[in-house]
């Protein structure tokens, strides 16, 4: 829980809740205390619960990660909207470029499009950066029409991703940059100062 106070305070943008092995009411009571610390610590940092919208809603966090299998985001937020009046941010895991026009048709706020790179210590090959400037991009334009740099909606680079890289994501359009190990290692307020940077030049 103190990583996850560290990263509210050092400004990180989301943080996302993904304990896949707990029980529904271990998570509850974990998902209760991991949105009292980011509360604490960040009026800005939002959090969200990996699928379970229930809890999501239960202990007053920020929205829901899907899984790309999940229901489609639009479908997520109705369902949201009926026991709530807050806005949720739902955001979408996305592996290949057609899921992440699939979670933008649907109204997801954004994606995480991953592995961008080949992670050590796994054979899961990186879709590299012409795959995720290709989804930042947007959908093709029809033929002779000039092509849309950027479609405006936000896909976040994942897998693999570290300092040394990240700009070279940031410079194909992704509008951040996700990570686990990234914002594991060394000081955190640095980290994000540096990436932050990378992102204003």
């Amino acid at each position: 829980m103190s990583r996850i106070a560290a990263a509210a305070g050092a400004g990180v943008d989301y943080i996302q809740l993904r304990e896949k092995d707990l029980s529904v009411r271990h998570l509850e009571e974990l998902a209760t205390e991991a949105v009292a610390s980011v509360r604490a610590n960040s009026p800005h940092t939002r959090i969200l619960i990996n699928q379970n919208a229930d809890i999501a809603l239960a202990c007053d966090a920020d929205g829901v990660h899907l899984p790309g299998r999940s229901l489609p985001a639009s479908e997520v937020r109705a369902l949201w909207m009926r026991v709530s009046p807050r806005m949720p941010v739902i955001a979408v895991s996305s592996h290949r470029v057609d899921e992440v026009r699939y979670a933008e048709a649907h109204g997801a706020d954004f994606v995480v499009l991953a592995p961008i790179f080949e992670k050590p210590g796994t054979e899961l090959p990186g879709l590299g950066i012409d795959a995720l400037r290709i989804a930042c991009r947007g959908p093709e334009p029809p033929n002779n029409t000039e092509a849309v740099p950027k479609s405006g909606f936000p896909v976040f680079a994942l897998g693999g991703v570290n300092e040394k890289n990240a700009a070279e994501c940031l410079r194909a359009g992704a509008a951040g940059v996700a990570g686990i190990r990234l914002f594991q290692q060394g000081n955190l307020s640095d980290t994000v100062r540096r990436l932050r940077e990378l992102e204003s030049q």
